[in-house]
């Protein structure tokens, strides 16, 4: 978040993000709800004109992973899936939009801790190229994708922009 904010790259949060960060370099607006959420990510990308919607939906963890939810989880999936058309919709030519988690919390698990398992990463777009990443190294590697798509180094972890969008690549 530093480096964008050097390089003037403008950042929006929604969800909890500013306290992922310390509140360094990035603020966002807090949801109760991932569909919450939602609306507000319609709304930013409707009104930004560049730089990263950086987006923490909260129900998936604390709500639903914590607690062992799985019906909760369940539909929380569905609801995901019902908007991302919407959301798809929105985005402009040259965006990419990157689903992961920051961790995981299988819901099924007989702990309410954070579960080890790896997890998904997505990469949609309109110019977004079809690849396989694989298992990646370090999470780091988004951070890294993400600095490459702004033309900034990070310094750690493998850039993947290449794969999915050749022709973003500096």
């Amino acid at each position: 978040m530093d480096r964008l904010a050097k390089a003037r790259v403008p950042r929006v949060g929604v969800g909890k993000v500013d306290d992922l960060f310390a509140g360094r370099s990035i603020t966002s607006r807090h949801t109760a709800t991932n569909r919450d959420a939602y609306l507000l990510i319609a709304e930013a990308l409707r009104s930004m004109d560049a730089g990263l919607l950086f987006v923490n939906v909260i129900e998936f963890d604390q709500s639903w992973g914590h607690r062992n939810d799985v019906p909760g989880f369940h539909g929380g999936l569905r609801e995901l899936d019902a908007v991302l058309p919407e959301l798809m919709g929105l985005l402009r030519e040259t965006d990419l939009m990157m689903l992961t988690a920051d961790h995981g919390n299988d819901p099924t698990t007989p702990s309410t801790d954070h579960s080890r398992e790896a997890v998904p990463v997505l990469v949609a777009g309109p110019r977004v190229t079809p690849a396989a990443l694989g298992t990646r190294e370090t999470f780091a590697d988004m951070g890294a994708t993400v600095a490459d798509y702004f033309g900034l180094e990070l310094g750690a972890g493998t850039s993947f922009l290449r794969e999915v969008a050749p022709w973003a690549t500096h």
